[in-house]
């Protein structure tokens, strides 16, 4: 294993050229930036765009196709990074993203706009593990902690700006510039990354695991069809259901064995032999799932029931980034006192305490209560997702270090990407499950719902339909919410699994 200083010296020099740390870490700072303001953003004005282009039914399947993209690509980069460098991967990612968001605000429907997403997600991808990867190759153990509580603050900042931008811009400008405002940031970054990144890559032959890519993207977006179709176009025991779920399993099947004979896996399992790796993943999955559920729904509701504009959707969901950052920023510190382990628990604690909030959380508690559980998600976010960073940096060298972090990333996207699927499905069916059940399942449909994220088109349904419809959605939204608060407790139990020695 090569020293700490001798890896910053190898990613330091390239043809006698020196990396410049403080202008690299602004450059990713702005690549993370991009991506953290688009996340916020998105959700903030996913209501307006579901009233203009319609397709409440596919509501969730906006986050779904980017994460799909997202979770399937973010591993294959990590593993590319590790053998081509990270500037060269970074930079293709950050051009995909940015050609993504142009294509999606151009969106004239809402099929046309989860292709585009597809296509964001795709250049996504990169962005944050290989932007989280240079950090550790530039920086020591101790500098990293410190580090990582900047760029965690890119998240704070991005949180303040984002919704109010977003909410500004819906209010007064069209929803289609939610997408188009990051295209500076990326431009800004490249130029950064071109001028003040210098990398000395070792060049060799190297073969890439496309199977393993392939295969990973098949068993994700066979599961994900599943969890948001299942119970509403499709009967859970039909026939395509049962199909899927077998295409799903087989290839997942398939990839892990691809895995194991692959020259340079996509996904090297010897990592997760390591406890600290394996019960940092897994529990990224699961607070990637109730990240999604709250980043996803939360602004329906406080719009469709409170009755609420954009902006203060926005402020609801900005209050989660607050907390992320401020703990992330502690966080940095405590690792080097308490522990990895310790500081993790704080986070698990915090994440239980922000999902009692959201199960019990009711229209009359308006919108100031929705987001102080938000801040206190962010704050379980924030402490455990530094945690793992550090942790899994610091466990492995160099020359997988690209991979490790991606695997962590790869996990809590593919958490959000199941979340989104999933507790879409579970909102679906029950607002469904209530149209039936007040015998008005002929005259509103599923995408009647979008008529209460409109507050012109709202206010024209009469009052007995609109509170039937704000009844059906507040239902539908508990119930996902107390499946957010399962995925809390799991979360919390498998933090209890960490080393208590590091």
């Amino acid at each position: 294993m090569v020293t700490a200083e001798r890896e910053r010296e190898a990613i330091g020099q390239a043809k006698g050229k020196r990396t410049r740390r403080p202008f690299v870490l602004a450059a990713i700072m702005l690549a993370m930036f991009m991506a953290a303001v688009e996340a916020t953003i998105v959700s903030t004005a996913m209501p307006a765009i579901a009233a203009d282009l319609g397709g409440f039914s596919l509501y969730s399947w906006v986050f779904s196709s980017y994460l799909l993209m997202n979770a399937v690509t973010v591993l294959i980069y990590g593993k590319l990074s590790d053998l081509f460098g990270r500037k060269p991967i970074l930079i293709f990612g950050i051009i995909v993203f940015l050609i993504g968001s142009i294509l999606c605000g151009m969106s004239t429907s809402i099929e046309m706009l989860i292709f585009f997403r597809f296509i964001q997600g795709f250049g996504a991808g990169a962005v944050m593990p290989i932007a989280s990867t240079i950090v550790g190759d530039m920086y020591t153990k101790e500098e990293r902690a410190k580090i990582q509580g900047y760029l965690s603050s890119v998240w704070g900042i991005s949180a303040i700006l984002g919704p109010a931008i977003g909410g500004l811009l819906v209010q007064y400008v069209s929803w289609r510039f939610v997408f188009w405002v990051n295209i500076p940031l990326g431009i800004l970054a490249i130029i950064g990354l071109i001028l003040y990144l210098h990398e000395g890559i070792e060049k060799k032959k190297h073969s890439i695991d496309y199977a393993g890519a392939g295969l990973l993207f098949v068993s994700v977006s066979s599961l994900m069809y599943v969890l948001v179709e299942g119970g509403v176009r499709y009967e859970w025991t039909s026939k395509p259901i049962l199909l899927l779920i077998s295409i799903s399993a087989i290839a997942f099947t398939l990839f892990i064995i691809q895995e194991k004979r692959a020259v340079d896996p996509m996904m090297p399992f010897d990592i997760w032999k390591e406890r600290s790796i394996l019960i940092a993943n897994s529990t990224s999955l699961t607070t990637g799932v109730m990240l999604i559920g709250i980043s996803s729904f939360l602004p329906a509701f406080v719009q469709g029931v409170m009755e609420r504009p954009p902006i203060v959707a926005g402020f609801t969901l900005t209050t989660m980034s607050i907390g992320w950052p401020i703990a992330a920023m502690i966080a940095g510190r405590l690792l080097l006192k308490i522990g990895f382990r310790t500081t993790s628990i704080i986070g698990g604690v915090a994440l239980i305490l922000g999902s009692i909030i959201f199960m019990t959380l009711s229209p009359e508690d308006g919108p100031l209560w929705a987001a102080c559980g938000s801040f206190m998600i962010g704050v379980g976010m924030g402490f455990s997702t530094t945690s793992f960073i550090v942790s899994i940096q610091s466990t492995v060298p160099w020359q997988k270090r690209g991979v490790a972090t991606a695997s962590n990333m790869f996990m809590r996207t593919l958490g959000s990407t199941i979340g989104a699927a999933l507790l879409g499905g579970i909102l679906n069916s029950r607002i469904q499950e209530h149209l039936k059940e007040n015998g008005v399942n002929q005259e509103f449909s599923l995408d009647s719902t979008t008529l209460l994220l409109n507050e012109e088109r709202r206010n024209q349904l009469s009052e007995s339909m609109r509170t039937l419809l704000q009844d059906g959605l507040t239902s539908a939204l508990q119930t996902v919410y107390i499946a957010v608060a399962v995925f809390a407790v799991i979360s919390f139990l498998l933090i209890l699994l960490l080393p208590k020695k590091e």
